[in-house]
């Protein structure tokens, strides 16, 4: 259910953001980024329109991406959050968020990245 979809990716590691965009690209979706900064992420969610999802490392180059999934999640725009690290440490705001531990069973990242799409929030209004 990822076919004519955009898709963010934000990961600092070239070569998972290369897996990610290659599969998400294999199920028909439009990738944007990857971005490797949380001020990259958050200018790629500005500039772009009609983003549908995200994948969304929860620690970039030693930050946490939660500014990230904030801005995200204001905007209702549902994404996953992928870690190399316990996910039981991912910030208890984002606990109903879907997380997996690094490595990833791809399948299942894109699977729920697709339901976490099919039942879509109403989007918040930006100004423009």
């Amino acid at each position: 259910m990822l076919k004519n979809r955009k898709v963010l990716i934000v990961e600092d590691e070239y070569v998972v953001a290369q897996h990610l965009a290659d599969a998400l690209e294999d199920e028909g979706a439009e990738v944007v980024g990857p971005a490797r900064s949380i001020e990259d992420a958050i200018a790629l969610i500005a500039g772009t329109s009609d983003l549908d999802g995200a994948l969304l490392d929860v620690n970039l180059a030693g930050e946490m991406s939660y500014p990230v999934a904030y801005d995200l999640s204001r905007r209702a725009i549902p994404f996953v959050f992928l870690t190399a690290y316990d996910p039981s440490l991912v910030a208890a705001r984002f606990k109903d968020v879907p997380h997996f531990a690094k490595p990833v069973e791809i399948a299942q990242v894109l699977r729920a990245l697709s339901d976490t799409m099919a039942t879509p929030e109403p989007r918040a209004k930006t100004s423009g």
